[in-house]
């Protein structure tokens, strides 16, 4: 199965793709209704308050007209303590509304960070070895990020500001149809270029996103792997081509700013000439008596409301295209499904006996060429049986055994646990039945008791220093300052390769798996580790059915069988001596290792 984009369809018009993922986005709402409800509440009275202002002012200004020469300011005063009143009632409705909105968007947010990070974890790794972990961990901050302003910040303006534009525009034309109709002819312009600008926008805000992805993607993994970097001294080659990535995301993102700079300018300008034009026709309305001077200040205001509010909209469309370009991208991620289809009813395993068989097993990536890695596999392993398996590099012994716990599909035949298909249990069943210790140990950045108990949540710290115990770790551990509170740094760096590999046999024995899967479990350490590592492996093998792949063939030659493999097949089946004696490719092998050996 690849992970293409789906194509779209060819009669799908843009506009019922952009509502549709509009309404996918605000469907993430619902769970905030009764905050989003009464938001909407203190909104239409905040947009009330604000709507009573012009028409207070004008009335208080044909009132001055009317006392021009007086001394009586009664009625100037009692308008300055009313408007004082509106303004302080206006400011708590919009603080109400501004929370409550605020909160619905920030809880919106972090409901889809943990769905796109929930759905990226049930992915199988062949989509992961199609994308870089920066792209993705981008997706996650940034892109999310982007969505925020839309559901939050951008939310509550777009209730606020349509409430205003309706009530203002329904008071001008009461209040003088003609004036109003020269004020609103500018409107269908604004909106054109609303819809044309803000797709212009959409388009390019999503293409820099891709490029700060592309970026990021880069700097993690050079960040990852320093040592390497710095070795080499790539320094400057690394810094070059991350500075290239993000030079392409600034001319993208001037790009960006042009769009924007002609938009909301351009807006801006049609407004206010709309307003100077009704300065002008409002003025010689009042000159012929057809209106009173604070009918056409109070028009004024009205017209700077509607005209704030389309500005202010021409902002949130801009708004809302970013926010579309980037959900586009989150949503992609969460229509990925994993090739490693689970059954609606999957079977149950029950009391796990260890019993693996592989039955007529062949294997091809698919997306690495047509060739079998692994053909026509036969091989029965009962319950407590140590296999080891050897061979050249390239032979198939990891891809083998990564089809155990299901990381890929067989191409054809079926492997067994204890009878059953292994497509027919569910994932978190197998693969809890299922422990592996590999070369290259993966730690967290936590304690080094956080990363033991990783292999049982549950576990008590008795239990954690108990599989330490048997691991070998405990003395280590106890010895550092802090104990099993000791920080490993990330992917374990504070520790030496013997101290994280015993720490991932103790979280391995706390799982306590009835399948284990060794992959060159010491071929990287000196041999004082190698020989604390090997007797807390042999505790850890200890009546479990266990695959131990190594290419120092003398680790494996207490092994139940050994089972060699060469170009995906099983070339030879037999204990060390068998093997030996009949002076194949395991003698062959043998042989170079302890010629090279003895050269050393």
């Amino acid at each position: 199965m690849t992970f293409a984009r789906r194509p779209a369809s060819t009669t799908e018009r843009p506009k019922s793709r952009d509502l549709g993922q509009l309404r996918r986005l605000l469907g993430y709402t619902r769970p905030y209704r009764r905050s989003i409800g009464v938001a909407a509440v203190a909104t239409l009275i905040a947009a009330a308050f604000n709507l009573v202002f012009p028409q207070v002012v004008g009335r208080l200004i044909d009132a001055s007209f009317l006392r021009i020469g007086s001394a009586d300011t009664r009625v100037l005063d009692r308008t300055v303590i009313f408007l004082i009143v509106v303004f302080a009632a206006q400011s708590l409705f919009t603080a109400l509304q501004t929370y409550l909105l605020s909160r619905a968007g920030e809880g919106v947010v972090a409901d889809l960070r943990r769905a796109l990070y929930g759905h990226l974890l049930t992915l199988s790794p062949k989509f992961f070895e199609a994308r870089k972990t920066g792209e993705l961990t981008s997706r996650l901050t940034s892109d999310v990020s982007t969505v925020q302003g839309a559901v939050s910040t951008a939310l509550a303006q777009l209730f606020s500001q349509t409430i205003t534009l309706v009530g203002a525009v329904v008071i001008l034309l009461v209040t003088n149809l003609r004036l109003s109709l020269v004020m609103l002819a500018i409107v269908p312009i604004v909106v054109l270029a609303a819809v044309f600008f803000g797709r212009m926008l959409r388009k390019v805000s999503r293409e820099f996103q891709d490029k700060v992805a592309a970026a990021n993607g880069s700097a993690e993994e050079a960040i990852s792997g320093v040592r390497v970097v710095q070795s080499f001294t790539a320094e400057a080659l690394e810094s070059r081509r991350y500075s290239d990535l993000i030079t392409e995301s600034f001319r993208v993102a001037l790009r960006r700013a042009r769009v924007r700079a002609a938009f909301v300018p351009s807006v801006v300008f049609a407004m206010f000439s709309a307003l100077g034009v009704v300065l002008w026709y409002g003025g010689r309305l009042v000159i012929a008596g057809q209106l009173t001077p604070g009918q056409l200040i109070a028009f004024l205001f009205y017209t700077i409301t509607v005209a704030t509010s389309i500005g202010a909209f021409t902002g949130l469309v801009s708004q809302f295209q970013e926010a579309l370009g980037a959900s586009s991208r989150i949503f992609e991620l969460l229509d990925e499904r994993s090739d490693l289809v689970e059954q609606a009813a999957p079977v149950p395993l029950g009391t796990v006996r260890g019993h693996v068989t592989f039955e007529d097993v062949s294997f091809r990536y698919g997306d690495r060429g047509d060739a079998d890695i692994l053909s026509r596999i036969d091989l029965d392993v009962p319950p407590g049986e140590i296999v080891a398996l050897v061979g050249p590099s390239g032979a198939g012994k990891s891809t083998l055994v990564t089809l155990i716990p299901r990381f890929y599909d067989v191409t054809s035949g079926r492997i067994l646990v204890d009878g059953v298909d292994v497509r027919d249990v569910s994932l978190h069943e197998l693969r809890s039945h299922v422990g592996i210790v590999p070369q290259e140990t993966q730690l967290f950045s936590g304690t080094i008791r956080e990363n033991i108990r990783y292999g049982r949540p549950d576990a008590t710290n008795a239990n954690v220093e108990e599989a330490a115990r048997a691991a070998n770790a405990f003395d280590f551990v106890t010895a550092f300052p802090d104990g099993f509170d000791t920080i490993v740094g990330e992917r374990g760096v504070k520790l030496s390769g013997g101290q994280r590999q015993r720490v991932a046999i103790a979280r391995a024995l706390l799982k306590n798996p009835r399948v284990l899967i060794l992959d060159e479990a010491t071929s990287a350490l000196d041999s004082e580790s190698e020989a604390l590592v090997q007797d807390a492996l042999d505790r850890l093998m200890h009546g479990r059915t266990t695959f131990v792949i190594a290419h120092r063939l003398s680790t494996v030659r207490n092994a139940s069988r050994i089972v060699v493999l060469d170009g995906g097949r099983v070339r030879e089946v037999g204990t060390h001596d068998e093997l030996i004696a009949s002076g194949g490719l395991y003698r062959d092998l043998y042989d170079l290792q302890f010629r090279e050996g003895a050269a050393d």
